[in-house]
């Protein structure tokens, strides 16, 4: 079966779980053609993703005069069929913020997709987001393309569902997926009762041979490790407010922050103005190598974001056997459990969170690493990339009638 994956920008640093998705259903005997709107402008240090780039077909690249020339096609061949899909770009620009011009680019991009797909022989399609590529994928099928489903994340979908026409997203979708219980719920709210049953969780996953042999919890001072990108909704700034007030209880503690984004001044300025140039070190994005060497060298993971779907760093933290504290967010908790794999505090308090790592502090090695343990067991149960890959396989199955 041949499968379209169609996505906005693609690869970045922090989607490594849509390249891991993708080469599992390689794994299964799909044929999967990659269509992203756009190359990422970040820097790639993972060669994986280096070497998706290459193989994604970029949709703007195309450029305006061969976009507007498909939209044309579009319009001569079936001109009802053209109009119903004009009208329902118009009926989601009239939901979002964005404006009937940014539809009009989304239906031309849609047009495109449908014709590449006819010329590829794509049976399905399917998006990752509920944001412009599932707008793309659903238009599309307006114009006569493939059937089309797609993947839900949160926070951003769930912010902002009206101005993303969420739930005509859903009625149109073979099925939409959610990557935990708590997205199954907060699309349950969007979507018609008469389509809950569409409605399924397939979680991000590990591969776990990568995580085959988990180091031993380094000897030496408490250090810390966190992951994700510098923004304001995964929270940094609460952390480096507790680091502050942990620097004088904890003998060298130390916190790697691994990635980058537009907050890295303001982290550097509050990192100096505490004083904390000792305690914390900013990275950069690293390679999949480099993240686990650095969640080899750290007793903890934290995690202190304010808004998250199910985060993938939780995940590579537990199979990598390291205890977690995070935040009693989203699907977080369906993750961590307090007191046997980590400990959930409440998003934006610093002062718990402190607390949290100075339980941390006091915990023996011993019983740190049956934290570790009882993690890695329960991430390596629940999110296998080939079983949750088979999970959307059938599901892609029953969508082409296969």
């Amino acid at each position: 079966m041949k499968i379209a994956y169609v996505l906005n920008t693609y690869p970045q640093p922090s989607h490594s779980f849509i390249r891991r998705e993708l080469q599992a259903l390689e794994r299964q005997d799909f044929i999967i053609h990659r269509f992203a709107m756009r190359p990422s402008c970040a820097a790639l240090p993972d060669p994986g993703d280096q070497a998706e780039a290459a193989r994604t077909e970029y949709v703007l690249q195309a450029g305006p005069v061969r976009l507007l020339a498909a939209l044309a096609r579009e319009a001569a061949a079936a001109p009802v069929r053209f109009g119903s899909a004009l009208r329902l770009a118009l009926k989601l620009a009239g939901d979002s913020d964005k404006g009937n011009l940014r539809h009009l680019i989304y239906l031309a991009e849609a047009a495109h997709v449908k014709q590449r797909c006819s010329a590829e022989g794509v049976q399905h399609m399917h998006a990752h987001f509920g944001t412009n590529s599932a707008a793309v994928a659903m238009l599309a099928q307006q114009l006569g393309g493939p059937g089309y489903s797609f993947t839900v994340h949160g926070p951003e979908e769930f912010d902002a569902p009206h101005a993303l026409s969420l739930g005509e997203k859903i009625s149109r979708a073979a099925f939409t997926v959610a990557v935990s219980s708590f997205g199954k719920s907060q699309l349950s709210r969007w979507a018609a009762f008469g389509k809950w049953d569409s409605l399924k969780v397939v979680h991000c996953s590990i591969e776990p041979d990568r995580f085959a042999e988990p180091a031993p919890l380094p000897p030496g001072p408490l250090r810390l490790a966190a992951i994700g990108r510098f923004v304001e909704q995964k929270g940094q700034m609460v952390l480096l407010r507790a680091m502050a007030q942990l620097v004088g209880r904890i003998p060298d503690l130390h916190l790697s922050l691994i990635g980058d984004g537009e907050m890295r001044p303001d982290l550097e300025t509050a990192i100096a103005e505490h004083g904390l140039q000792r305690n914390i070190t900013l990275t950069g994005w690293l390679a999949e190598d480099g993240v686990r060497q650095e969640l080899a060298r750290a007793h903890a993971l934290v995690m202190p974001s304010f808004a998250e779907g199910l985060p993938m760093v939780v995940m590579e933290a537990m199979a990598a056997a390291r205890p977690v504290i995070a935040t009693y967010i989203a699907g977080t908790p369906e993750l961590v459990v307090q007191g046997q794999t980590g400990w959930l505090v409440p998003a934006g308090d610093e002062a718990a969170l402190a607390e949290a790592v100075l339980a941390l502090a006091q915990t023996s090695p011993e019983q740190l690493a049956a934290m570790g343990r009882a993690g890695r067991d329960r991430v390596l149960e629940r999110h296998d990339s080939a079983n949750e890959a088979g999970k959307l396989a059938a599901h892609f199955r029953s969508a082409i009638g296969g």
